[in-house]
């Protein structure tokens, strides 16, 4: 049976600062979960949250709808979670160019699997970072 872990939840206004905070909200929650700001694995699942959290603000966006964030710790894995109202808009990976296109490659490549759920409003997009194993102590030394 999977450790069910920690969870947290929180919604935010689809707006720039909305994500900004959203990133920043995650890196201090994982700070309480023990994984230290600046630690690989805070990096990663902050920068997941950052590409996530601007698609969804900036391709997820309905009026007067927020975006939801939820992190979750199972078993080996930190589940990423940005859900928007906007069930039409399913991110893809598409060609990059322009100055767009590279959030979900960043994703794709933090990430051991990434996707897309719907919801009865809208749809989720999803990652699992995995949690990296520390070297075990060995006896006699620190």
């Amino acid at each position: 049976m999977p450790n069910a872990g920690n969870e947290w939840r929180q919604r935010f206004s689809s707006t720039r600062r909305g994500a900004r905070l959203a990133r920043h909200l995650a890196e201090l929650e994982l700070c309480r979960w023990d994984f230290p700001l600046g630690g690989d694995e805070s990096e990663r699942v902050a920068q997941v949250v950052a590409e996530l959290a601007a698609n969804a603000v900036t391709h997820g966006s309905v009026p007067g709808r927020d975006f939801e964030l939820r992190l979750r710790e199972l078993d080996g894995v930190l589940r990423v979670e940005v859900s928007d109202a906007h069930a039409g808009k399913r991110p893809d990976l598409r060609p990059a160019g322009d100055g767009h296109g590279y959030g979900l490659r960043i994703v794709a490549e933090l990430s051991d699997a990434w996707g897309v759920t719907g919801r009865v409003v809208g749809k989720t997009v999803w990652a699992e970072v995995p949690k990296r194993r520390r070297p075990a102590a060995t006896a006699g030394r620190p």
